[in-house]
């Protein structure tokens, strides 16, 4: 039985991307801890439960775009999605929709552009950055064009207040068990993904595409659609994160998911998803997200200017696209002549 255990944490230290993980995992626990030794208020509750709150939403982005990069494309579309389903669902509640119906709505929008994302990239061989850079302008469009070039009004204005409430509650305020609905809805989603990605033929055809597209064809995976449904992915997290701005603000607001398409990326490849494509693992994504989120965190407690947030944000995005790229050349393992 003991042999058995051993053989299993072998297989599962050896899954491949698997190091990248426990090294953003243990990056987490060094980078809280230290902020916690600054300023011991990092390690209330309180701060724990907000920090978990607002990691849901980099975590929420940081899947679909971890999608995206393992099959070596990107979304730069998905933050202007998110705010086109934060615009679409406030506008309508504001008139008086129901938010089920509201939500139904931004999440068609938003699969929709999922859907011409991977025809464009899959289908017609569009460059994902040009392609999606296209779409980007688009939805951002739209979410300006909604409700007439403004922001939108208070949705209890529309729905009355026991229902705005009860929108805002399940999505950002309320809590279940003592931590915020945010992070459930978060978690939720994020197992479904991690399942679908690990567990599924699907997942098994999207990091083939990634690791080499021309096999994989030979492999007979159908490129466009598995394309297609990896946008899909990345389009439903969108609708979501807009669905909890919407809720946090509880209005509208056509700036909504500004620059969000990169703090999905950063979330990804700082923990171990390779911008390259082929390899990573969502559990990396989970990691990268925090590690993210407790630095944005630690930062503003210890009361480190906006800029500086940005300038460590960064630094860690290189290094770790730097670290990736040295791996695979192997340039740690050839000796020098």
């Amino acid at each position: 039985m003991y042999e058995n255990k051993q053989s299993t944490v072998r297989r599962l230290l050896g899954t491949r991307g698997m190091g990248a993980v426990i090294t953003a995992f243990t990056g987490l626990i060094v980078i809280y801890i230290a902020f916690g030794l600054i300023d011991q208020n990092v390690f209330s509750g309180q701060n724990i439960m907000n920090l978990l709150r607002s990691m849901s939403k980099y975590l929420l982005i940081g899947v679909g775009q971890s999608y995206l990069l393992i099959t070596g494309n990107i979304d730069l579309s998905i933050g202007s999605m998110v705010g086109m389903s934060a615009m679409i669902s406030a506008t309508m509640m504001t008139k008086g929709i129901t938010p089920v119906a509201a939500m139904l709505v931004a999440l068609i929008c938003c699969l929709c552009c999922g859907v011409v994302n991977g025809i464009l990239v899959g289908k017609f061989k569009l460059p994902p950055f040009i392609a999606t850079l296209g779409t980007m302008f688009v939805t951002r469009g739209a979410a300006y064009m909604v409700n007439n070039n403004r922001n939108t009004d208070a949705i209890a204005t529309g729905i009355g207040k026991e229902a705005g409430d009860s929108f805002q509650n399940f999505f950002y305020y309320g809590k279940t068990f003592g931590i915020f609905n945010t992070f459930w809805i978060a978690l939720v989603l994020f197992f479904v993904f991690f399942f679908l990605l690990s567990k599924t033929r699907t997942g098994r055809h999207i990091y083939a595409i990634g690791s080499n597209v021309d096999a994989a064809k030979l492999s007979g995976v159908n490129v466009v659609t598995t394309t297609i449904k990896a946008y899909l992915v990345s389009a439903v997290c969108a609708c979501v994160v807009g669905l909890i701005l919407c809720a946090q603000a509880g209005m509208g607001n056509m700036e909504a998911g500004n620059m969000y398409e990169m703090y999905g990326v950063a979330a990804g490849v700082i923990g171990g998803i390779s911008p390259l494509g082929g390899t990573g693992l969502l559990l990396g994504t989970f990691a990268g997200a925090a590690v993210w989120q407790t630095l944005e965190n630690g930062l503003n407690m210890i009361g480190a200017q906006v800029g500086i947030q940005r300038l460590v944000i960064g630094i860690i995005v290189v290094f770790s696209v730097l670290l990736d790229v040295v791996v695979r050349s192997g340039s740690f393992g050839k000796k020098s002549s």
